[in-house]
């Protein structure tokens, strides 16, 4: 495995150890159908909240969340959308961002809750 997907994948490891000890409950990660994708699907009481991850070694370049361009945005609201359709839920939504910079057991973690919300197409 690549060094960069390697700390990917470690920082999705993070987020969703965050998400569980602060009460969330993790319905699914890396929920894939077809070409669409999300990070990590989870539920806070009635609300499901998906969350896109962003990783990072460090911030020299550029901060994690600035990678969530409107393109993403719309591909992650589409593949929502799917996931709400696939499972018939009923539920009110919430768009949050988790960035982790850092190295494995070093991580700096930010939880950006409603971080965004889905455009009117």
């Amino acid at each position: 495995m690549a060094e960069h997907n390697a700390l990917g994948k470690s920082g999705e490891e993070e987020a969703a150890r965050y998400l569980e000890r602060n009460g969330y409950v993790i319905r699914h990660r890396n929920w894939r159908r077809g070409r669409l994708e999300l990070d990590i699907v989870a539920a806070q009481g009635n609300e499901l909240v998906i969350v896109e991850v962003k990783t990072r070694s460090n911030t020299a370049y550029a901060e994690p969340e600035e990678a969530i361009t409107a393109q993403k945005i719309r591909h992650i609201v589409r593949a929502a959308d799917t996931y709400i359709k696939v499972f018939g839920l009923d539920n009110p939504v919430r768009f949050d961002i988790i960035t982790v910079v850092g190295k494995e057991s070093e991580f700096e973690l930010v939880h950006l809750k409603s971080a965004f919300y889905p455009p009117l197409f």
